[in-house]
């Protein structure tokens, strides 16, 4: 973490919207998701022209529930996927293609699923649709599995390390690194806010689908990254689960990326040598 932010703890959080609201305090925010698409869109083609795609393929009967896998040069070293955020009610793996990029130049291979979102579904049904969706890429690319998610992607992806998680014993055996991107590990702070009205949350179950109050399973490698200009929500949790793990047994670092803020944290992605890419492309 970054020396010049010290968690006291504070006033209480009294505005539970504005605590979560990240377009309202970045700069054009509105224009991240369409420049996003253009770039995505350019590089699914680049890599589709020279036969490195698999875009929409199935895991699951709903209409969301496919992935696309994007493929290095020559056999892959193992699979680093990203669940992208979106609060669990927003946004879509076309937007994200080209952060990729990153992994794919270490040679590993990289799979982004989607996933049917709230209110048609709950938060425990999109876990279970990403453990489904990990137990059927375990099947098609062999070697190491990295995990990254960025927003309620990183609660889906650490949700995953967690003891009973909706997987095959197999595939949690395959499972190394991970890096939560700005997640969110504690649901209980978002019941007071206007987006439960779409997450439809009750305490039962934002207790029993938070990671921090769950037990990690027995080797996990969590590294939790938030901006260092993020809402102090964000950085609070990014620091919590980190440090509950941490006193679990798991091996967890927590840090803070000096400057960025909710929407360019993931540029991280695209560098194949910052820690996020190193992580994920662990052998």
């Amino acid at each position: 973490m970054t020396e010049d932010w010290i968690w006291t703890g504070g006033d209480p959080v009294t505005d539970i919207d504005a605590a979560w609201d990240n377009g309202a305090v970045i700069i054009d925010a509105g224009s991240y998701t369409p420049r996003w698409a253009g770039e995505a869109e350019a590089f699914r083609e680049t890599l589709g022209a020279a036969g490195r795609t698999r875009l929409a393929v199935p895991y699951g009967p709903a209409p969301r529930q496919h992935y696309d896998l994007f493929l290095p040069e020559g056999t892959p070293k193992g699979l680093s996927v990203f669940v992208h955020g979106g609060y669990w009610k927003a946004q879509a793996i076309g937007n994200w293609s080209h952060f990729a990029a990153g992994a794919l130049s270490r040679g590993f291979a990289v799979a982004m699923p989607e996933y049917t979102l709230c209110p048609e579904v709950k938060i425990p049904d999109i876990t279970r649709q990403i453990g489904a969706f990990l137990d059927h890429i375990a099947g098609e690319i062999q070697g190491p599995i990295n995990l990254s998610g960025h927003s309620a992607g990183g609660h889906l992806v650490t949700r995953m390390l967690c003891e009973g998680a909706p997987l095959r014993a197999e595939t949690m055996a395959r499972i190394g690194a991970a890096v939560s991107i700005s997640g969110v590990h504690d649901l209980r702070c978002l019941i007071p806010g206007s987006m439960n009205e779409i997450l439809g949350l009750d305490l039962a179950t934002a207790r029993a689908e938070s990671p921090c109050l769950l037990e990690p399973r027995s080797g996990i490698d969590l590294t939790c990254i938030v901006g260092g200009a993020e809402l102090t929500e964000f950085r609070r949790q990014n620091a919590l689960l980190a440090n509950v793990w941490h006193g679990l047994g798991a091996i967890t670092r927590a840090i803070e990326l000096p400057g960025r803020h909710h929407f360019d944290v993931v540029d991280s992605l695209l560098d194949p040598s910052s820690t996020m890419v190193e992580t994920l492309t662990r052998e």
